[in-house]
């Protein structure tokens, strides 16, 4: 049976990550990530009518080419888990509505991808699926037109504003398989320490993943150099400072062996991204693209997935509200 140890999640039984893909546009391509992509579209919007419509093509893409890459059927996957940054997750729902395979939304904005793959292990890991599919997505223009300003006004980005990614990750997970295994995870709280600057979300997240890491550490009895990466969503470069920072006041320092996908994805100096990536589809395409291989060749043998998310509205934002943040972190294993 799987085991709680203080809020952490321990599974009894490491259900493997049994194959993986990651999509990608144009922009993320021509970033430092992007030879270890599966695949990139050059046509932001991949043939569609509206931008809506070529993030849920984005999603389609990386579940196909995950289940191609394990050799699978759409019919053999037991569940989707799937969420995106669109109202409503409505790219999820549209990318799943012709599979008639079972459907769970999730929504935990960029924290998504952890969200999903740690209920796709617990799942798995319990039983009642064999193959079940983390999916998750973003794309600039669907992010751009939701949460900020139409792409025709032109408006100046604040140097701490961060780039939302086109990019899909799909992982499938299962019980049957050799690695990477999932061993674990912790189940994010809400953290807001009052930051209203949408336009900053890595200050927002920052504290939310440092819950996060300090309770799975402490629960779990291990130490940062205990693992060989310790992975956050899209801190970018302004947040992932703060998080050392605050991890430093517990007497955790994890700048050795710390990775933010948000600073991984551009070039900061050629690309114009300012602090960096952001967006459902940046840390699972990077997880998909360039971690889960690492550990699947034995590079890497012990990391931590600590996905952080910005749960802001449109709508929470003109009315003053403040940024809650999130973290949800998968331990994965070779």
């Amino acid at each position: 049976m799987p085991k709680k140890s203080g809020s952490s999640i321990r599974l009894a039984h490491h259900p493997c990550v049994y194959s993986f893909a990651a999509v990608v546009g144009s922009k993320e391509a021509d970033g430092p990530m992007g030879k270890y992509f599966t695949h990139t579209e050059q046509d932001p919007m991949l043939g569609q009518k509206n931008w809506e419509q070529a993030e849920t093509r984005l999603q389609q893409m990386a579940l196909q080419d995950a289940l191609h890459n394990g050799c699978l059927q759409q019919d053999e996957l037991d569940c989707i888990i799937a969420g995106d940054l669109v109202n409503q997750c409505t790219s999820s729902t549209f990318a799943a509505r012709r599979t008639a395979v079972p459907f769970l939304g999730v929504y935990g904005a960029c924290s998504t991808m952890a969200e999903a793959l740690l209920i796709a292990g617990m799942l798995t890991d319990a039983g009642f699926t064999r193959y079940a599919a983390a999916v998750t997505s973003s794309h600039f223009s669907t992010a751009e037109r939701q949460f900020r300003f139409p792409l025709s006004y032109g408006g100046q980005r604040t140097p701490t504003s961060q780039w939302t990614c086109t990019a899909s990750g799909a992982v499938v997970v299962s019980s049957q398989g050799n690695l990477p295994r999932i061993v674990g995870g912790c189940i994010g709280r809400i953290v807001d320490l009052g930051v209203t600057d949408a336009t900053n979300m890595g200050a927002a997240m920052a504290p939310a993943a440092a819950d996060t890491i300090f309770r799975y550490l402490r629960d779990t009895h291990t130490k940062p150099e205990d693992y060989d990466a310790i992975v956050t969503g899209d801190l970018g470069n302004i947040g992932s400072p703060l998080l050392y920072e605050l991890l430093g006041k517990q007497g955790i320092r994890i700048r050795d062996v710390h990775h933010d996908c948000g600073a991984m994805m551009f070039n900061e100096h050629s690309q114009d991204t300012h602090a960096g990536g952001s967006g459902c589809g940046c840390s699972a395409s990077i997880l998909a693209g360039y971690f889960l291989p690492q550990l699947r060749d034995g590079r890497l043998h012990r990391m931590l997935f600590a996905a952080t998310g910005a749960l802001l509205s449109a709508m929470s934002s003109q009315q003053g509200e403040s940024i809650p943040g999130i973290c949800h972190l998968v331990e994965l294993t070779a």
